[in-house]
């Protein structure tokens, strides 16, 4: 993506979406940030919105982290504003089960309804070491090395696992994404995503 909206950041310190914020930050994504955010101004610098209808530009990459009882009406949201790309970090789905059930259901029903590719929900995100994008994508307090192995993960706690390994060796890689629930998103699709890549070797 060349331009990212965020979705649930706030300005305390250790909550979720800061996490992530500054993550994102300490790789020097080579692009646009907006963050929707009615309760504040701007958040490390960057200027917030109140609402997607606000934004000057339609961006490329939307990812929610906000509490699940949000998420679905975030998404329509999106979908109206014709934003394709969503990541949803936020929990509270299908692994949770009973209403979480239903809730993964309403979320797939949406994403399909405005034809968006949504990673998530309960992941830990992507990134793109790719000097031209630097994206961190994910609430990692590991800064991934740049290199050729893309890596895929059901499970966000065991990539953060490898993550710190490999932050001793001089393993890098190139792109990796946490599928969590792989409500749309799974391995065959990341992996046709890479198929191309002829300096990727792929470890799922």
């Amino acid at each position: 993506p060349k331009s990212i909206v965020l979705i649930g950041v706030s300005r305390k310190e250790g909550s979720l979406g800061k996490k992530f914020l500054d993550a994102l930050l300490r790789m020097n994504f080579n692009g646009e940030i907006f963050i929707i955010n009615p309760k504040a101004n701007e958040i490390n610098g960057i200027p917030c919105y109140p609402s997607l209808s606000e934004l000057e530009q339609k961006p490329d990459l939307a990812v929610i982290l906000l509490p699940h009882q949000y998420v679905l009406d975030s998404l329509k949201e999106l979908g109206e504003a014709g934003i394709k790309n969503v990541v949803v970090i936020s929990s509270g789905f299908k692994e949770i089960g009973g209403e979480g059930i239903e809730r993964e259901k309403q979320l797939i029903k949406i994403a399909n309804q405005y034809q968006m590719t949504l990673i998530g929900p309960n992941c830990m995100g992507i990134f793109n070491t790719d000097p031209k994008i630097r994206l961190n994508g994910t609430f990692s307090p590991i800064l991934p090395k740049a290199g050729h192995v893309a890596y895929i993960s059901q499970s966000g706690a065991l990539a953060v696992a490898i993550l710190e390994l490999t932050a001793q060796t001089d393993l890098g890689f190139s792109v990796f994404v946490s599928t969590g629930n792989k409500a749309l998103v799974g391995e065959p699709e990341v992996l046709e995503f890479l198929k191309e890549d002829v300096n990727t070797n792929v470890v799922t």
